[in-house]
């Protein structure tokens, strides 16, 4: 299978669980969103705590170059964990929430 094919298909995998994710909130609702055409990933939360507007990624994930590039991550466990967990090597992650001088230093690809 292709690489590029078997990472959207994995990725999708692992979002589409979080989005089941109940929150104990239910007027904040879990979204998933998906462009494998210009491979951006997302899971989401919207909605209203009290009068206060909810909104933001739980995870964000591109694909650039051919790498899994994890810009946001709000996961206990870690997507990365996750994907490691699932065959992805290391040097086909980065973690884009690092710094740039900092990837050096997190065994995972630099970009």
């Amino acid at each position: 299978m292709d690489k590029l094919i078997q990472y959207r298909r994995l990725i999708q995998e692992i979002l589409k669980k979080h989005s089941l994710v109940k929150l104990a909130n239910e007027d904040i609702k879990v979204y998933k969103f998906f462009d494998p055409e210009q491979d951006h990933y997302q899971v989401f939360h919207a909605g209203w705590q009290n009068y206060r507007r909810v909104f933001g990624p739980l995870i964000h994930i591109d694909i650039i170059d051919g790498k899994i590039w994890i810009q946001h991550d709000g996961t206990e466990f870690g997507v990365a964990n996750e994907l490691l967990e699932l065959g992805i090597p290391k040097q086909d992650i980065v973690l884009g929430y690092h710094a740039p001088f900092m990837r050096h230093y997190d065994g995972f690809a630099v970009g």
